[in-house]
Parts: C-alpha cells; sequence; structure tokens
C-alpha cells in the first residue's frame, strides 16, 4: 500500500494512464477487426477502405506508446498483404 504522498499520486496517474491505454488500444483494435471481417467477407473495396483508415490509427497509437513501432509495421504489413492479395483473387 502508497503511503507517501508522492506513492499515492503516482498510484492516481497510473490508473489514469491505464484507463487511456486502455481504450487507445480497444480503438485500434476495433480498426483492425473491420478490415479482418472485410477481408473475410472478400469484399476488396471495403477492406482498402477499413484498411486506409486502420493504418494511420495503428501508427497514431504507435506514437502514444500502446504499441512498439516494428509490431504497428509488421500487423500493418501482413495485413496490407492480405488485402491486396484479395484485389488480386
Amino acid at each position: 500500500m502508497a503511503n507517501t504522498p508522492s506513492a499515492k499520486k503516482a498510484t492516481r496517474k497510473i490508473a489514469r494512464r491505464t484507463a487511456v491505454n486502455t481504450a487507445r488500444r480497444s480503438r485500434v483494435r476495433t480498426f483492425l477487426r473491420k478490415v479482418e471481417e472485410a477481408i473475410a467477407a472478400g469484399d476488396k473495396e471495403a477492406a482498402l477502405s477499413a484498411f486506409k483508415v486502420a493504418e494511420p490509427e495503428m501508427m497514431r497509437a504507435t506514437s502514444k506508446g500502446i504499441f512498439h513501432k516494428n509490431t504497428a509495421s509488421r500487423k500493418i504489413s501482413r495485413l496490407s498483404h492480405r488485402v491486396k492479395g484479395l484485389a488480386e483473387a
């Protein structure tokens, strides 16, 4: 249990940051899920438009420290490859 005033303040700050980060992570996952659903449905236009919205959202989360840069790049690359493959099929 936090005893000093600074430790109590740190606990409050951590709780606020956790809430914000959780909301941001959830928001990104929602955008990624929309892309995944469009790919699963085989809808090329919907997948492409959802991907164009999801990509900057993912990089924004990276700049806020929610995801590591390489993780975001890897996910975007894999999604892009799948959307492109859907377009060719």
